[in-house]
């Protein structure tokens, strides 16, 4: 797949370019720039990123399996499918959440996949997770039963979302659970004023990802509209709705190194992919912040956090 760093971003679709997406996940965190076949990515690049924004939301997604794992309908979780698993830090951790799973990672990004192998060795849980190479939803059939399916910011990437969805709940077992991760709240990282330009610049870059992601999905293949209802959705496809919680990443200043890293790279990536949507006086905002040598840049201000919410829906089959 390729949609959330990793789940986390652009955290993660099984058919577009893995990227983790804004709270797309999101993702699962990050932009959504024009579509990209994955063979222009350099996944070299790419892959680090994605995982990067996997482990700094990592408590968010430990916090949705706990919640997952104690609800009193939960079935015994014996098969996962992490659809769009990116490189494989949700996949490992969803290993962790639920000991005595299997858990596939599917993904039609083959270095995303390598990538999450070689997570699972490192982690010692190379014995209970697979990976399996599938663009969705032509990949759909060949997936096989699960008592869970987690889809981190990955149906957003279909042209037919409420098909899919139908897709997801036909390999459920009885009792078995869909888990979306869809909406939430856009990260932040800034005050409105830094002190540097004009005011506001994060909400800016937040319209144009929004004009971006419907950009994304009109240019989908047979795309439909749907309202973002999840639990209607859910009904529609046979599913009853479980409930919707979000959950909070709140790191608050002065971040970490690695959560500094990471909105250092977020930046940088909104820097490259809206150029052409920017002004010029947020140009030179943005190329002031990403200086590691300007005492009003990311690397050396101490008022830098990381504020976002995912907002995790579930479904279960009767």
């Amino acid at each position: 797949m390729s949609t959330h760093t990793g789940h986390g971003h652009p955290q993660n679709t099984a058919h577009a370019p893995h990227h983790p997406d804004s709270a797309h996940g999101g993702h699962h965190d990050t932009t959504h720039g024009h579509h990209q076949d994955a063979g222009d990515i350099d996944w070299d690049v790419m892959g680090p990123m994605l995982e990067q924004e996997a482990e700094v939301s990592r408590p968010q997604y430990e916090e949705a399996a706990r919640w997952i794992a104690g609800l009193p309908t939960a079935p015994k979780v014996r098969r996962v499918l992490d659809i769009g698993s990116g490189p494989g830090v949700i996949t490992c951790l969803l290993a962790e959440m639920f000991p005595d799973a299997e858990v596939v990672a599917v993904d039609g990004t083959p270095a995303l996949l390598e990538r999450t192998r070689n997570h699972a060795e490192r982690l010692g849980l190379g014995d209970r997770v697979r990976t399996h190479r599938a663009d969705i939803p032509e990949g759909l059939d060949g997936l096989g039963e699960a008592d869970l399916i987690w889809a981190g910011n990955a149906l957003h990437h279909m042209g037919d979302q409420r098909a899919v969805l139908a897709g997801f709940a036909a390999l459920l077992r009885p009792g078995g659970t869909v888990a979306l991760v869809e909406g939430g709240l856009q990260p932040r990282r800034l005050p409105r004023d830094i002190g540097i330009g004009r005011p506001g610049l994060e909400a800016r870059l937040e319209a144009i990802n929004a004009d971006r992601f419907e950009d994304m999905r009109t240019a989908l293949p047979g795309t439909k509209r749907e309202t973002e209802d999840w639990s209607a959705l859910f009904t529609a496809v046979g599913l009853a709705p479980q409930g919707t919680r979000s959950f909070l990443l709140d790191l608050p200043a002065p971040l970490s190194d690695r959560a500094r890293d990471h909105v250092v790279t977020e930046f940088a990536r909104r820097r490259q992919m809206f150029e052409e949507e920017l002004t010029a006086e947020d140009i030179v905002v943005l190329d002031r912040l990403l200086d590691p040598d300007d005492p009003a840049g990311l690397r050396r201000r101490p008022d830098v956090f990381l504020l976002s919410a995912r907002t995790v829906h579930l479904g279960r089959r009767g």
